[in-house]
């Protein structure tokens, strides 16, 4: 095995015999193998898409599989298998279309040779782990071809969580569809370094469309989050846990809980589900309980009833939970139980969980406390007038962006002595679950503003994108870099490189990031990104904040 998508990478270069995050050989093999496969299906689509439109189902397809890759989503070597049976036939399906369309346009066969992603093919799972070996990234011996192709098709890995959450909800856009099939055939051609540098901006211009597409999914959906006190502890009922960021589910959790007696609570990413105004209707609907991925096998097992995993950050499970643990959509977990996907014009099935949750013992309270979020896009920009005189007037000398993914590296403890030594005339401004480092802290506020302004889950830093660029209209500023915030991002996963490529792609520079740079950055692409875009490492934590409070 290969693998270094995520910030966990052994010795931030790559895992190579069981990934750091508990993903065996054959499986980190066969997802490579299913990638490779969405690049055989990418070549026909991006060719068939000149000819006539591709039928959505495709993208569906390849946004599903793409979001099913991801860190801490998939671990069932089966399901995986299953993955690349239909992979090859989505795969013929889009090829026999192309080959009519192109026939029917010229009068001739096309002929022409294609990569091995296109034409490979067995029904047979035995010969998927060997092709799976030649699968991987380490067939593309330049490390800085390499390099970008991995930051584009990682960016594009985030890419299809956010169109797949978005099109659960009926929010579609061919266009975001037609750019994943250009950028993964693209895994298969002879680019040059400039040709795919040119790309990897395009994917972060694509990041940006469809964190948009999200943001209108949800609030069309929902409605637009607002300034709410959540809950940290725990009430006498049993519980159900949901954890991941799909909303959708969530809805019909709390739909199929009404009048039962259980209570419902949030974990890591869904946190931000107690700001949507159409959520809390639900009495049942009590809170947040824990904090980030990483710390899920001590809470799951003193949350006493049934969790369900909704998307990526789930972890090998370790503790007597697994028979209380329930997968859905693109996760999967050996022994797991797994909710099927809900029938057309239906809803999913959450019976099973709620029968188990009445046999359960109510959670073990760990805090008893409230925290205060939803200041999103809509929320903040109600504060404008407020805001700006702030900045004014001097009260607000600087916004820190310290959006992302938290972690288990001790070196993310940086971003808790960051928040704790910022200037009390500073605010923080924060998405995903980079937040549980710092956001239970009693930072005060400004004038009536917190300190810490939490716009949601990882997909909302698309927000905080928004705030920056009407904060440059109102302060009538030419450069968005002249505006008193700078970015002190933490990452972990793939869809935190899709934010980071969306902004670099708006103009952001100077984005100090942690707490390593990717490992899949070749020296060369890391020093351009360096020299091109003011890229920085995090450092010691009291001389960066010295740093950017110079603007620097």
């Amino acid at each position: 095995m290969f693998c270094n998508q995520c910030q966990e990478t052994a010795k931030n270069q790559g895992c190579t015999k069981v990934g750091v995050c508990g993903k065996k050989e054959d499986l980190a093999n066969l997802q490579d193998l299913l990638i490779y496969l969405v690049e055989g299906i990418s070549i026909y689509a991006n060719k068939l898409k000149e000819l006539e439109d591709v039928d959505s189902s495709v993208g569906r397809f390849v946004c599903e599989a793409m979001f099913s890759t991801i860190t801490n989503v998939g671990w069932d070597n089966e399901k995986f298998e299953d993955w690349i049976k239909r992979a090859l036939k989505v795969r013929e399906g889009v090829k026999e279309k192309f080959l009519a369309a192109y026939k029917n346009k010229y009068g001739k066969e096309f002929n022409e040779p294609l990569d091995d992603a296109a034409t490979w093919t067995s029904s047979d799972p035995k010969d998927f782990y060997e092709k799976a070996k030649e699968a991987g990234w380490l067939r593309f011996e330049n490390e800085d071809l390499r390099s970008l192709k991995q930051t584009i098709c990682y960016a594009v890995k985030g890419i299809c969580a956010y169109a797949d959450h978005a099109a659960l909800l009926g929010f579609e856009d061919k266009d975001i569809y037609n750019f994943i099939f250009e950028a993964m055939a693209a895994m298969t051609e002879d680019l040059s370094v400039d040709e795919l540098f040119n790309l990897t901006l395009k994917t972060g211009e694509y990041g940006v469309k469809t964190m948009a597409l999200l943001d209108e999914a949800n609030t069309s959906t929902y409605g637009h989050p607002e300034i709410t006190e959540v809950y940290l502890g725990v009430r006498n009922n049993p519980g159900i846990l949901i954890s991941g960021h799909d909303l959708k589910d969530l809805e019909e959790l709390l739909e199929q809980t009404k009048g039962t007696g259980i209570d419902v609570y949030t974990h890591g990413e869904m946190l931000p589900a107690h700001y949507y105004p159409a959520f809390k209707k639900y009495d049942h609907f009590v809170g947040n309980y824990g904090s980030s991925w990483w710390h899920q096998n001590k809470e799951f097992e003193s949350f006493n009833g049934p969790i369900i995993l909704t998307t990526n950050c789930l972890i090998p499970v370790k503790g007597n939970y697994l028979d209380r643990l329930f997968t859905t959509g693109v996760v999967n977990y050996p022994g797991a139980i797994h909710i099927e996907d809900r029938p057309k014009g239906g809803s999913k099935d959450f019976s099973k969980v709620i029968e188990r949750a009445k046999s359960c013992p109510a959670p073990t309270p760990l805090e008893d406390k409230k925290i205060v979020g939803g200041f999103a896009r809509n929320q903040v920009l109600g504060l404008a007038d407020k805001i700006v005189d702030a900045v004014k007037s001097g009260a607000i000398k600087r916004f820190i962006v310290m959006a992302g993914c938290d972690g288990r590296q001790k070196k993310r403890e940086y971003y808790t002595e960051v928040a704790k030594n910022l200037p009390k005339d500073t605010v923080i401004l924060t998405a995903g679950c980079a937040k549980y480092r710092y956001i239970k802290l009693d930072l005060g506020d400004i004038g009536g503003i917190p300190r810490i302004l939490d716009a949601g889950q990882c997909n909302d830093c698309y927000s905080l994108a928004v705030i920056a660029l009407k904060l440059k209209e109102v302060f009538g500023v030419d450069d968005i870099n002249e505006l008193p915030i700078s970015f002190d991002i933490g990452w972990y996963e793939q869809k935190a490189i899709t934010v980071f490529l969306a902004l670099l792609y708006l103009g952001f520079k100077g984005l100090r990031v942690g707490p390593t740079f990717p490992g899949f950055f070749s020296p060369n692409i890391a020093k351009t990104l360096v020299e091109k875009f003011d890229l920085k490492p995090i450092g010691d934590p009291k001389e960066d904040i010295e740093a950017m409070m110079q603007g620097k």
